[in-house]
């Protein structure tokens, strides 16, 4: 996979953004200024949250949560109707709900829940939120930038409330090459993964077949969403993607950095010598209409991976 330093000139960076965002739509990112205590905080944390006895973590379940937050079990998710194995912890922005919200998707909006006997987590959490929401904002300014449009124009989408996503996942052990998670991409606008050195399983579709994506240490694995590669007019590329059991136990944090959730991104207009290259915007058969609105694609995605906390919650599944 390829490797970008964001410490890089500006120029230099711009152009190696744009080459590997069209081409591949993964890569390495180091340069981040993400300090690795911080990094090794929480995958301490991590790895506690996870020795901690079933059933206080089944005390946080998804299921109790109308904002689908917090933890699901060994088998709990679905992607492309298959099951996930992992188990994992969703967090996001820890806010007020709404009161009777004008858009199912605004019932994303919420607190989030936290186990017990791990009071360390919110803290590091957030640490963890304000550092790469950092990063994906320099990344986004630089990819308008590389498209020839001002670099804040992205900016507005992300502003007062973005509906940032952490989730912390454990996969286990297993000899056979079972479905960590399923094929699919990613419906937001940037995802920046920690895991951990020496661990394998991530696996990306490239032109031949799958790919291996082992981590670099000290680097992010980046990857582009579905909205940002409708943003750019299918330049920038949503690659498809998935997790395969191992041998090995394997503890990953990805970030989704995505923006508000009644937020429209803009569709940039490219210069001429960049449209003649796009790719054009994928079609995706199994995952029918992509929105405008990043609300309505995470509504649809939270509905479809989570049947049960929708049955939980009253909510109509999709």
């Amino acid at each position: 996979m390829p490797i970008v330093d964001l410490r890089d000139d500006d120029t230099v960076l711009r152009s190696r953004l744009r080459e590997v965002a069209h081409e591949v739509g993964f890569f390495h990112l180091t340069g981040h200024d993400v300090p690795d205590a911080l990094t090794r905080r929480l995958l301490a944390a991590s790895r506690a949250l996870f020795a901690l006895p079933q059933p206080a973590k089944d005390a946080v379940a998804m299921t109790n949560s109308p904002h689908f937050r917090g933890y699901t079990r060994l088998g709990g998710e679905l992607t492309g109707g298959e099951t996930d194995w992992r188990e994992q912890i969703d967090i996001g922005p820890e806010r007020v709900p709404l009161v009777d919200p004008t858009e199912d998707y605004l019932r994303l909006q919420g607190p989030n829940q936290w186990p017990a006997g791990l009071p360390e987590l919110p803290a590091v959490i957030a640490e963890w939120d304000a550092a790469l929401a950092d990063v994906g904002r320099r990344l986004l300014r630089h990819f308008a930038a590389s498209l020839g449009s001002p670099a804040d124009v992205f900016e507005a989408a992300f502003a007062q409330t973005p509906a940032t996503l952490i989730k912390v996942v454990r996969y286990p052990a297993v000899a056979d090459s079972t479905q960590g998670v399923g094929a699919h991409r990613d419906a937001g606008v940037l995802t920046l993964l920690l895991a951990e050195p020496g661990t394998t399983g991530l696996q990306v579709k490239g032109a031949t077949g799958w790919i291996d994506v082992d981590p670099v240490a000290g680097a992010f694995i980046v990857n582009i969403g579905e909205m940002l590669e409708i943003a750019s007019g299918g330049y920038l590329r949503a690659t498809e993607h998935r997790v395969k059991l191992s041998n090995a136990e394997r503890i990953s944090v990805p970030y989704f950095f995505n923006p508000r959730l009644d937020a429209t991104l803009p569709v940039l207009t490219l210069p001429s010598e960049l449209a003649a290259g796009a790719h054009g915007v994928t079609a995706d058969p199994s995952n029918e209409r992509i929105f405008a609105v990043y609300g309505r694609n995470a509504w649809k995605s939270r509905l479809r991976a989570h049947p049960d906390v929708a049955a939980a919650n009253g909510y109509v599944s999709g």
